[in-house]
């Protein structure tokens, strides 16, 4: 797949130290889409509290079993918090998979929970509930604003359990430290 020029899908979004909303401070979010019509990415670092796979999965009438529990359900984003996402490896496709890259994709159907809850879902996943989303412009200009920046999305970034570190271990992937950040536009 090749990325379009000026488009940031398959990127990480960090968000600065001086975020003001506080649905993304101190977030990660993972970019699924960014096109001139707009952005859509899933927050990477934020647990969903109060609701365990398990019981997701009893809500949709599906079996848990044993590895249910560990799976955890993650804060997606703010949108349609009540839709599931699988941010996943490439090793499990399904016709409605959206491919992000080569290395991942998307899906957002109840055979991949079953897939997950069964044990033969893909080897890398990041269940999520809801969205991060942008109409058009809108994240080109948060970007030139300061509010966030960008690096290049590995396996650690994605699909690693220490959700409270992964905030600052995506600012160290820039090779900065997050303490010489400024709030300013066009300065470190």
């Amino acid at each position: 797949m090749q990325k379009s020029l000026g488009y940031l899908a398959g990127q990480v979004l960090i968000a600065m130290p001086q975020m003001q909303d506080p649905r993304f401070s101190r977030t990660v979010v993972y970019l699924c889409a960014h096109t001139a019509d707009g952005a859509m990415g899933i927050v990477i670092n934020r647990p969903f509290n109060g609701l365990s796979f398990g019981e997701l999965l009893d809500q949709l009438e599906i079996e848990p079993t044993a590895r249910c529990g560990d799976i955890r359900v993650h804060f997606g984003g703010p949108v349609e918090g009540g839709r599931g996402f699988v941010l996943h490896s490439t090793d499990y496709l399904q016709e409605s998979t959206m491919m992000v890259d080569d290395k991942v994709a998307l899906t957002a159907t109840v055979d991949v929970l079953k897939a997950l809850a069964e044990g033969h879902g893909p080897r890398n996943s990041l269940l999520a509930l809801g969205y991060a989303g942008w109409g058009s412009g809108q994240l080109d200009a948060e970007i030139r604003e300061n509010a966030w920046l960008n690096v290049p999305a590995d396996d650690e970034l994605l699909y690693d359990g220490d959700l409270d570190h992964k905030w600052e271990l995506a600012i160290h992937r820039l090779g900065i430290d997050f303490g010489s950040l400024s709030g300013d536009a066009g300065h470190a």
